[in-house]
Parts: structure tokens; C-alpha cells; sequence
């Protein structure tokens, strides 16, 4: 098995034998060629967040905060070995044909694990949700199914955890803004997802944001980099900058005044590799005395060792041998099904799921998000080459015996669909056949046009971010005019992030959380509306009200945030979901063994649908502390439970998991009473109201750092 040690001597070796010109055309992005070398050219550019992205056809999954909801780092971790068995096959196949180009390399700029911690935040679908520890976990098994290696020790492909650190918008602020959080927060909440990704998982790179932390921009930051990266974390990997933050340096953060005082501090300061075109000043910097040539060359080194441990110059790297037939093939289209099944979040129902075939002579479908792709994809997206619509997969499941009506009913966003029309052009129609017809699907919500990232093509905010948690007007017309008639309707809400649609809970039978759900959301959500597939998935954000108070966005500080702090009842809890079945939980109890504390239930469903039950774990410290959570998620797993029957867990939460973050940052395990909760919610009251369950809960005490049951 080759080591990273072996890498590194081989990657020294290699950089040696250039010139210094060489080596500093090897930390752009878009490394050329060195012929004389036998060294081709790489492009280190490629995306995966949920399916090889940019690079034509491949098997998309649900997105990233869509798979939060499924609360399973093992699917994540079979999710992710997909994504690099496609990747590699399209590595390989472009390889054949002398294609090198962008997003066709080995080195994938995934997964992306910052914190989403306000509801406007544009890119907060490319998250694993508000929650450290969630994000934490499911970032984990990700990179640990990106990086799977061969019998010989190399890497099917390489990830990167982003954006290092403390960055979750404005958008439109990104490339001059500094962020200066408390160093509670700063080590409680924002670092937490990398360090273990760095010192658990071992994620071969980490990518930069375009901000600044307490003073110094990301890509130079020599606490973040230094201090705690590579001295405290034992980071061995490679550091790329966010795409062209190397240039926001000096261009909007001011902090330098040349691309040449850019490229050397950014490379002098940990950064290796350069996403854009700003270290191609580094030799010029070097003949002004501002970065010396071993400086350059260890950079290079850094990132020629993962070229290394990816097998790139070895042509008996069995992962070279992965056939293009694997790309988007039955196998991963069935695991994308089941992925957009586990993501669906049901928030309410009086009943009226699943529905009965033998009671329904038709369905209305309506609404922009019932027919279209871009509901399916969100953003770093691949093409899938078998994808359902909402609309496909209600059609698809309804059968002969069953009319389905369609009508796009408005457009995502303009209320004037047609200039030569007047505007609410396809009221009438979506109101006709929704009271003809036994029951309607509203699908309703935003695309990645509406939510992404700043300067995106087409997007219609231009910086990203939402301006409020409201559906667009010409949404909110549509669900009051089908609403009024008084039918029965299901409201399906594919979006990325949290949306207040409380306006209409009452007068809606049922609805339904489906994210960007991926190529099979069409099939998954018919699977679930009749009831093939009883729904299980949790939120991994908190959907606050419209008018809810919310800190300012620019602020970072946690308090007034996510469940964790949160002052008023939101809409729905994070962690909430309802399911088909009934499941009770049993027997619960706990011990204290080898350093951790281990929580046991026994599940039962008492259904006759198969259920997937998703166990969560909070703990709470009774005593006084220094902006103490209400409580905080510690331990989740999902289980499958056959009709009928019981299943038996066990969650072990570690001693350090208790541990609280004081105000200056340090982290300490205070003496004192502690409650552990165990069900399928949080424990707080808005759960146990929209349940009509409690969860389970028992005290301990710890005293001078032993633990103790009561």
C-alpha cells in the first residue's frame, strides 16, 4: 500500500526536475503540459456535490440539503462511491480521446460543508444543513466514499471540504467581506465539520473562502491555515483558493495592493493551488524579493503528492480499468431513487396520504415546479440521462385508470408569463382543472435561478440570496385562487432552503418538503403520495416565519439562530418530520462504557408499511453557561423497520460530546446535570405538538470529569 510519505518523496523527486517557470505553472488550476517531462496537462477543476457535475450525463442525486434530510452518513458514504465510480469513468474515457478540459480531472471540489445559519443564504443548498454535528458526520461519509482506494493504496478521487471557513453570505458582500465571529461560536459551530474532516477522514484538500477571517482573507490566513489547519489538525493535504479569491486580495479586501503581493502571501501563507489566473505572477513576485523559489516549489510539491496518491502516473492503477458503462446505469439510477425517497420531508398530513387508487378518478398537477428539470438539479448539477419530473412520476404511477390533468398555472417568478397577454395568463386553466378534478398537487417553490450562488447565469436576485422566505407573487396568486376552491389539495414545495408558506397549511390537506430531489424525484414523490413508500425524512434547517425576527444577515454570531438558539416558536423544528407509520419507542436506557455513554432503544412499528424510522439523540446541560443551546443533536440513526415488528438500537454519544464551548472559545466538560432525549424529534415543544409524541429522556450527573447515572 503506497503512503502519502511514498507520494511526497515521488512528488519531490518529480518537482525537482523542473524549472522554476514549470513549477509555477503547476499551482494554476489549469496546469498546462510539461512535455519534456512526460507530465500532460490537468485541469484540477471538477465538481460532485450530488453527481459529477458539469461534465454531460451522470446519475444525479437528490441535493446536498435534500440528502441532509435523510440523516444516514452510510447512504452518504454509498452515495459518494458512486459519484467517484462515475467520475473516474469519465476520467478515463475522456483520457482515451485526448480530452483534458474542465471538470473532467480527478480532484473534486466537494463536499461542501459550511453552515447554513441563515434561511437567505443563496448556496445554502450545497450545505448538509444548520446543524455542526450533523454537517460534520454526513461530510464525513462523503469523503470517506469519494475516497476509496485500490488494493495498491491510491485514491478513486480526491475531495475537498469548502469553504475554509466561516462563510455562509451575503453573496453579494462575499469578495470584500471580514467576519469576525466570537470564538465560541467560531470554534462551536464553524470549525467543528473540518477538523474532523482534516484529522478523522483525512480529506486530501481544503478550499478557501473568498472572505475574510478576523482581519485577513481566507486564502492567506495564517491562523486559519497555520495555526489551526496544518500545526493543530495535522493537515497533510493540499490548500486551493476559492475560484479567483486570490485576485479579491487585493482587488475588493484591499489587504494587498498587487497581484504579485497576492500570489506570494496566499502561497507563503499555506495556499498551494490557485483557482483563477493570480499566481501567475509568482515569478514576478519572486524577482521582487517577495517569496523565494523553495517557497513556490513545496507548493507544488503539496500538490503533485495528490497527483501521486490518485495514481496518476501509474498506468497499472486498476482504477484505470472502470468502464464508461458504469456512468448513470440502472444500478445508480435505483440508489438515486432510493436517495430522493429517504430526502422527502412530510410536514403534514390530515389524512389524505397516501392517497387510495380506487377512490381517485383524477389529479391535477400544477404549478412551475410540476413539469420542470431545474426542479430536479438544483446547482453543480450533472445531465441526467433518465430524469422524472414531479409530473412524469404521478403520471407514471396513476396508470391508465386514472386522468391526470396538467397546467403550469404561473410562471416561477413573472407574474406577466406573455407581454401580449395579461398577466396570470394560466389561472383560469389551473383553477378549471383543479375543480374538476378528485384531488390536486400543487408544486410550488424556487429553482437554482432563484437560490445559488453569486453572479450564476440567470440568476434572478443577482447576488444569490433570497430577499425574504416568501413564494414569489405570482406563486402566492396561484395558491390563493386554487386554494379558494375549497378541494383537496397537496402543496409539494421543491426548493433548496426554508420557505414560509404558513399562509396556506390550513387550507392544504397535505404537504410535502421534496428539495431539488434529484432525476428520480418524479418516481419518489408518486412512490410516497401513494403510499409505495412511507416518507422519513427530518429537516436539517429550521422554517422560521416570514416576520420571525432573524439576526442581521451580516451578523455571525449564533444567538437567534437555528434550533440551537432560536428565541421564538418557528413554523417547523429542525429535525421534524411525520411518517405513515406509527412507531413507538421502547425500553429506552443507557450506559456508561468505554469512554462514551450509549443510548438503547427499541423501536416498533405498529404499521403495515414498511417504515424508516430516523432516531435522534439530543443532550442538554441543566446548569448555567455561557450562551448555553436550548440542547444539541449528538447522535442519529436511520433504521428500517418491517411492518409490524421492532428493531433494537443502540447510539453511542462520546464523553467529549458533552463538553460545552465557554466565551472564550475553549471547550470543557462542566460538572453538573445533564439530560439526554431519545425519539424521532427534537425535544422541543412545537415537535411534540405537530406529533402528538414525547421523546424520552433521562439524567446523569458528571463530577470532575466522571460520569454518573441517576
Amino acid at each position: 500500500m503506497i503512503s502519502r510519505d511514498e507520494c511526497r518523496e515521488k512528488a519531490k523527486e518529480l518537482v525537482s526536475k523542473m524549472t522554476i517557470e514549470e513549477v509555477a505553472s503547476q499551482l494554476l488550476h489549469q496546469s498546462p503540459a510539461v512535455k519534456r517531462l512526460g507530465i500532460p496537462e490537468y485541469n484540477w477543476w471538477s465538481e460532485g456535490l450530488h453527481g459529477v457535475a458539469r461534465a454531460g450525463i451522470a446519475t444525479v442525486f437528490p441535493q446536498a440539503i435534500g440528502m441532509a434530510a435523510a440523516f444516514d452518513d452510510a447512504f452518504m458514504t454509498e452515495e459518494a462511491g458512486v459519484i467517484a465510480e462515475e467520475a473516474r469513468a469519465k476520467y478515463n474515457a475522456a483520457r482515451r480521446h485526448g480530452d483534458r478540459d474542465i471538470y473532467k480531472g480527478l480532484t473534486y471540489w466537494s463536499p461542501n460543508i459550511n453552515i447554513f445559519r441563515d434561511p437567505r443564504w443563496g448556496r445554502g443548498h450545497e450545505t448538509y444543513g444548520e446543524d455542526p454535528f450533523l454537517t460534520e458526520k454526513l461530510g464525513d461519509g462523503f469523503i470517506e466514499g469519494l475516497q476509496q482506494k485500490d488494493e495498491k493504496g491510491y485514491l478513486k478521487i480526491a475531495a475537498c471540504a469548502k469553504h475554509f471557513a466561516v462563510h455562509s453570505g451575503p453573496e453579494a458582500l462575499r469578495h470584500g467581506f471580514d467576519v469576525s465571529p466570537t470564538e465560541k461560536d467560531f470554534k462551536e459551530t464553524y470549525l467543528p465539520a473540518f477538523e474532523s474532516a482534516v484529522k478523522d477522514k483525512d480529506v486530501e484538500a481544503v478550499m478557501t473562502a473568498y472572505n475574510r477571517v478576523f482581519g485577513e482573507p481566507c486564502c492567506a490566513n495564517n491562523r486559519l491555515l497555520n495555526d489551526i489547519l496544518k500545526k493543530e489538525w495535522g493537515f497533510e493535504g493540499h490548500v486551493v483558493s476559492d475560484c479567483w479569491a486570490v485576485k479579491d486580495m487585493h482587488g475588493d479586501h484591499h489587504y494587498t495592493k498587487t497581484p504579485e503581493e497576492s500570489a506570494s502571501l496566499a502561497v507563503k501563507r499555506g495556499c498551494d493551488l490557485n483557482c483563477g489566473c493570480t499566481f501567475e505572477s509568482l515569478l514576478m513576485a519572486m524577482e521582487q524579493g517577495l517569496i523565494k523559489e523553495e517557497e513556490i516549489r513545496e507548493a507544488c510539491v503539496h500538490v503533485y503528492t495528490t497527483r501521486f496518491r490518485l495514481g496518476m502516473f501509474d498506468e497499472e492503477c486498476s482504477f484505470n480499468n472502470i468502464p464508461y458503462s458504469v456512468v448513470n446505469c440502472k444500478e445508480h439510477h435505483d440508489l438515486a431513487l432510493k436517495a430522493a425517497e429517504k430526502s422527502l420531508v412530510l410536514l403534514k398530513n390530515d389524512g389524505l396520504l397516501p392517497l387510495d387508487k380506487t377512490k381517485i378518478r383524477s389529479i391535477a398537477v400544477i404549478g412551475p415546479n410540476a413539469y420542470s428539470s431545474k426542479a430536479l438539479f438544483g446547482n453543480y448539477n450533472g445531465e441526467s440521462g433518465r430524469w422524472c419530473t414531479n409530473l412524469d412520476g404521478i403520471r407514471n404511477e396513476a396508470g391508465d385508470d386514472i386522468r391526470v390533468y396538467y397546467s403550469l398555472g404561473c410562471d416561477i417568478i413573472e407574474e406577466q408569463e406573455d407581454p401580449l397577454s395579461r398577466p396570470g395568463k394560466y389561472l383560469s386553466e389551473a383553477e378549471e382543472i383543479a375543480s374538476i378534478s378528485d384531488v390536486t398537487v400543487l408544486c410550488l417553490g424556487l429553482n437554482a435561478d432563484l437560490e445559488g450562488e453569486e453572479g450564476d447565469t440567470g440568476n434572478a436576485f443577482a447576488s444569490g440570496d433570497k430577499p425574504d422566505l416568501l413564494l414569489t407573487a405570482s406563486q402566492r396568486k396561484l395558491c390563493d385562487r386554487i386554494l379558494s376552491l375549497g378541494k383537496k389539495v397537496i402543496i409539494v414545495i421543491n426548493s433548496g432552503s426554508a420557505l414560509d408558506l404558513s399562509k396556506y397549511e390550513g387550507k392544504a390537506n397535505a404537504m410535502i418538503q421534496a428539495w431539488y430531489s434529484g432525476e428520480a424525484g418524479g418516481e419518489a414523490l408518486a412512490n410516497v403520495l401513494f403510499g409505495k413508500v412511507s416518507p422519513s425524512g427530518k429537516l436539517p434547517l429550521t422554517f422560521y416565519y416570514n416576520d420571525q425576527p432573524l439576526p442581521d444577515f451580516t451578523d455571525y454570531h449564533m444567538m437567534g439562530r437555528t434550533y440551537k438558539f432560536v428565541q421564538d416558536t418557528p413554523w417547523f423544528p429542525f429535525g421534524y418530520g411525520l411518517s405513515y407509520c406509527d412507531t413507538e419507542y421502547n425500553n429506552c436506557s443507557y450506559e456508561i462504557k468505554d469512554g462514551a455513554v450509549v443510548v438503547n432503544a427499541e423501536i416498533k412499528n405498529h404499521s403495515k408499511l414498511d417504515a424508516t424510522e430516523i432516531a435522534e439523540v439530543y443532550i442538554r446541560y441543566e446548569g448555567d453557561a455561557f450562551e448555553k443551546p436550548h440542547h444539541h443533536l449528538e447522535g442519529f440513526k436511520s433504521v428500517d423497520i418491517p411492518a409490524g415488528s421492532s428493531k433494537n438500537i443502540s447510539i453511542e454519544v462520546p464523553f467529549k460530546r458533552f463538553s460545552s464551548f465557554l466565551k472564550d472559545g475553549s471547550k470543557v466538560l462542566l460538572d453538573g446535570e445533564y439530560t439526554i432525549f431519545i425519539g424521532g424529534s427534537q425535544p422541543d415543544e412545537k415537535s411534540e405538538t405537530l406529533t402528538g409524541k414525547k421523546v424520552s429522556s433521562f439524567k446523569l450527573a458528571i463530577s470532575n470529569g466522571q460520569f454518573s447515572g441517576h
